[in-house]
């Protein structure tokens, strides 16, 4: 059965300058596994399921003016710890940002090597 609808995230673009200091990052000290490269200028990173695609420009974008992307983690406040102490660039340390019918909703930034924005997110339940 056909649709006229999209669903599911397939690929999210980030531009970069430098492709390989960037897969060292996202694939180093975020942990995402690193799928392939096509050339110089292109790489895939898995990340839960959604192809992360680090790109240069290449005539449509701009080097950290992307879109943030989040992260669901657990443990906000060591995972984002974690991050920072392998090289990437604190911006905001974790905090309660919305309390929710079933959880509360903590939120943390980090920076990469092209200055991209990058949220950390944990839905933490009542206990």
């Amino acid at each position: 059965m056909s649709s006229d609808r999209v669903s599911t995230i397939g690929q999210i673009a980030v531009t970069v300058d430098d492709v390989p200091a960037a897969l060292a990052f996202y694939r180093d000290v975020l942990g995402l596994p690193h799928l392939f490269s096509a050339g110089p200028e292109l790489a895939f990173l898995d990340a839960g399921g959604v192809r992360l695609m680090l790109t240069t420009p290449q005539g449509a974008g701009t080097s950290s003016a992307n879109s943030i992307l989040y992260f669901k983690v657990d443990d906000i406040e060591r995972v984002q710890a974690a991050i920072v102490a392998r090289g990437a660039t604190q911006e905001h340390a974790p905090q309660l940002t919305a309390r929710l019918p079933d959880h509360d909703l903590w939120i943390g930034f980090v920076r990469d090597p092209d200055d991209n924005l990058i949220g950390l997110m944990e839905e933490r339940r009542p206990a």
